[in-house]
């Protein structure tokens, strides 16, 4: 019985693109890119049951053959993550990867980016009270924070919004998800804490998701979708020191 070639399997052709994206890719980017066509080169019909049943059966290989990785579901789309048994070793890579954590002021700015998006940098100052260029210009270094948009307003200033990033990187599938503001507050209002922890105790991580979520890998289980924490983003780390025009102290 003749195969069908790997390139023109819908199965394979899935698995492909997620493993080499980098980033989420949701079912309808999925069924978009199939359906494209360059040249007169081929093209794929899926449904999102279909995408869903082959990432499923992709999964129940990747448990059968006791791979280390699985198609996880984070910010709204499909990426490959490492199983929770290499979370150590991955946690010593990305420990010796990373150059430093976000400081203070830069959690402080994420914050009020996130709950007042889309929003202006002067918006963000009057709400800080600082200078906010730094803290932006780091932020969107990092690829939490990006320019949505321009105001209406006069001199139609730069609208700035979290990305996908963010949400990868706090363990949220959406916006929703995000602390109320008032928690916020109350973690703002104490200088001693290591915000980012503390942001992600107040969301009910326990103490193991949350080191795992700031420094190593965390993926499911099984084969099964379902809603699982993200791997981790290259903030997690020892923190460095770095100069703040701010006059706050980093981490």
């Amino acid at each position: 019985m003749e195969q069908t070639p790997l390139s023109e399997s819908k199965r394979h052709v899935i698995e492909a693109l997620i493993f080499g994206s980098d980033e989420a890719l949701t079912i309808n980017q999925i069924i978009e890119i199939l359906k494209l066509t360059d040249h007169g080169g081929p093209r794929m019909r899926v449904t999102e049951e279909e995408v869903l049943g082959i990432i499923r059966e992709l999964n129940g290989e990747y448990v059968h053959a006791r791979r280390s990785f699985r198609i996880i579901q984070v910010a709204g789309g499909f990426q490959f993550a490492t199983m929770p048994d290499f979370a150590e070793w991955l946690g010593r890579m990305v420990r010796e990867k990373a150059k430093r954590k976000l400081t203070q002021a830069t959690i402080e700015t994420l914050s009020v980016i996130a709950y007042k998006q889309p929003v202006t940098k002067p918006e963000v100052e009057a709400i800080r009270g600082v200078n906010a260029d730094y803290a932006i210009t780091k932020l969107m270094e990092r690829g939490l924070v990006t320019i949505v948009g321009r105001a209406a307003s006069a001199g139609r200033p730069l609208l700035y919004g979290t990305t996908a990033e963010f949400l990868k990187h706090f363990g949220l599938n959406d916006l929703s998800e995000l602390p109320k503001p008032r928690e916020i507050e109350e973690i703002m209002a104490d200088q001693g804490f290591e915000m980012e922890k503390e942001i992600l105790k107040r969301m009910g991580k326990t103490e193991e998701e949350i080191e795992e979520q700031l420094g190593k890998t965390v993926v499911s289980e099984d084969g099964r979708l379902r809603e699982l924490p993200p791997n981790a983003d290259d903030d997690a780390g020892p923190p460095g020191i770095e100069p703040n025009p701010d006059g706050g102290n980093d981490f």
